[in-house]
């Protein structure tokens, strides 16, 4: 394919399951993707999926608090593609429920590494790869100061407190940075927070990341 007509890129971090996995496939209709994800069999998965609808996507299976292995994959981007179009995060570490008296220091640690810690060295990353031009795109969630959702819900809040500083100091120089709310859907990630809630009265991840994806136009 010519230089020309080259898809733009579209970065998607946490690209494996649900949806960001939804917003891949999206994207995928007119963006070439590259897909991170630490699952390398749900990518693949996903690479499937896209190569049938006649995409293009790179796998990049990959954890997010790698700082080694993101700072090379940035670069890699760099060196291939000059930059891309827009990023959009959607990993994130889903503590277990628990007591905040309770707290488990994995958990806790886990959720700090990958909802806090990566976006304070992911940004820094990628924000010179979208310019002023490109989008950034993250996702929001109420939980925060719910009994049970200490971990989740506090490092969560603090992801999109990091996002929403950002979004604040580039509204005249871009990129264009957003945080959108998802409508509840039928996730394994909330399956383990509500195990006894009726899914079909859940939105299906693709229609949800078809309504997401028509804001950001």
């Amino acid at each position: 394919m010519s230089e020309n007509t080259s898809p733009p890129i579209a970065l998607v971090t946490g690209a494996s399951r649900g949806l960001g996995a939804a917003i891949a496939e999206g994207l995928a209709k007119t963006h070439h993707v590259v897909a991170v994800g630490r699952t390398t069999g749900a990518l693949e998965e996903l690479d499937d999926r896209i190569q049938a609808a006649d995409g293009q996507a790179t796998l990049a299976p990959m954890d997010i608090t790698n700082t080694d292995a993101m700072a090379q994959l940035c670069r890699s981007i760099h060196d291939r593609w000059g930059g891309i179009a827009i990023w959009v995060h959607a990993a994130v570490h889903a503590a277990p429920l628990m007591p905040a008296g309770q707290l488990a220091e994995g958990d806790w640690a886990k959720s700090v590494a990958c909802n806090v810690s990566a976006m304070g060295i992911l940004i820094p990353f990628i924000a010179p790869l979208l310019g002023e031009s490109g989008q950034a795109v993250f996702f929001e969630d109420t939980h925060a100061g719910e009994k049970f959702f200490g971990a989740y819900g506090a490092t969560k809040a603090a992801q999109i407190a990091l996002a929403r500083s950002w979004q604040a100091e580039t509204v005249r120089t871009g990129p264009k940075v957003h945080v959108l709310g998802p409508a509840p859907m039928a996730t394994a990630t909330r399956a383990r927070f509500f195990p006894g809630e009726d899914r079909d009265r859940l939105a299906a991840p693709k229609d949800e990341a078809a309504r997401l994806l028509a804001l950001l136009s």
